[in-house]
C-alpha cells in the first residue's frame, strides 16, 4: 500500500508541474520565452526518428559511462586507501578538496585549453564524480565491523579473504550510494562540458544549435533527453540499493 501511495502522490506532482507549465505558458503567450508542454512533447516525439539525434545520444551516453567508470575505479581505490590510512587521507585531502571546490565551469573552460573536444566533456564529469565516490568508499571501509576484523586477525586470515569475505560486503551500501551520486554527476557534467566544448555528436551539441536558433521548443526536447538519463539511472541504482537493503547489506 505504502509503495502505491507514493507513485500516485509522484503522479500528482507530476501531473501538477505539467498544469503549472501549461498556464505559465498561457499565460506568458511567447512560445520563445515558454513553449507549451504539447510543443516541447511533439518534439521530443520527432527526435526519436531522427538519426542525427539519435547518434548524439550514443555519443554522450557513451562520454557519461566512460567518466562514471573512471570516477567509480579511481574513487574506489583511493577511498579504499583513505579509510585504510589517515596519513594518506590527510596526504589527498587537499587535491580532493580543491576539485569539489572548483567551479564546473571553469574547470571545462581550463580542460579546452588541454584537451580535445570530445575528452572534455569526460574528464570534467570525471574529476566532479570521483571524489564523491573516494568519500563514499572511504566511510564504507571504515564502517567495517572492528569485531570481525579483530577475529580475522586472531585467525591469521588472509588479507585477500578479509578483503572479499568483510570488507566488501560492510561497503556494499556505501558503493552503491557512490554509484548513484556519480552516474547522475557524470551526465550532468558531460551535458555541461558538451555545451561549451561542441563534440560533432552530443547532446550538449545539439541543445547549444538550438539555442542559437532561438528554438526553445528544440531546447526543451534536446534536454528532456538528459533528464531521462538521469531518471533512469537514478531509478535503477534506487532499486538496485533498495534490494541490498533488503538482503541486509
Amino acid at each position: 500500500m505504502r509503495a502505491k501511495s507514493e507513485r500516485l502522490a509522484a503522479l500528482a506532482g507530476a501531473a501538477t508541474l505539467i498544469a503549472v507549465w501549461k498556464l505559465a505558458s498561457l499565460g506568458i503567450g511567447k512560445d520563445i520565452i515558454l513553449p507549451p508542454p504539447e510543443r516541447v512533447l511533439a518534439r521530443a516525439a520527432a527526435l526519436l526518428s531522427s538519426t542525427d539525434f539519435l547518434a548524439a545520444l550514443l555519443a554522450t551516453m557513451a562520454r557519461g559511462l566512460a567518466a562514471f567508470l573512471l570516477s567509480m575505479l579511481a574513487g574506489t581505490s583511493i577511498g579504499a586507501a583513505c579509510g585504510a590510512s589517515p596519513r594518506f587521507e590527510a596526504f589527498v585531502s587537499p587535491l580532493l578538496s580543491t576539485v569539489r571546490a572548483m567551479p564546473v565551469i571553469a574547470l571545462i573552460l581550463l580542460f579546452l585549453f588541454w584537451f580535445g573536444v570530445g575528452v572534455v566533456p569526460v574528464f570534467a564529469a570525471f574529476l566532479m564524480a570521483f571524489p564523491v565516490v573516494a568519500a563514499q568508499v572511504a566511510e564504507g571501509w571504515r564502517a567495517t565491523d572492528p569485531g570481525l576484523l579483530e577475529m580475522a586477525s586472531l585467525f591469521r586470515t588472509e588479507r585477500r579473504a578479509v578483503l572479499l569475505g568483510i570488507r566488501l560486503p560492510s561497503m556494499t551500501g556505501h558503493l552503491a550510494a557512490a554509484a548513484q551520486s556519480a552516474i547522475g554527476l557524470s551526465w550532468k557534467v558531460v551535458i555541461a562540458g558538451e555545451v561549451l566544448s561542441q563534440p560533432a555528436l552530443a547532446l550538449g551539441t545539439g541543445l547549444q544549435e538550438r539555442r542559437l536558433m532561438l528554438d526553445t521548443s528544440g531546447v526543451f526536447a534536446w534536454a528532456a533527453a538528459g533528464i531521462v538519463l538521469c531518471a533512469s539511472s537514478d531509478a535503477i541504482f534506487r532499486a538496485a540499493r533498495r534490494g541490498l537493503a533488503r538482503h541486509g547489506l
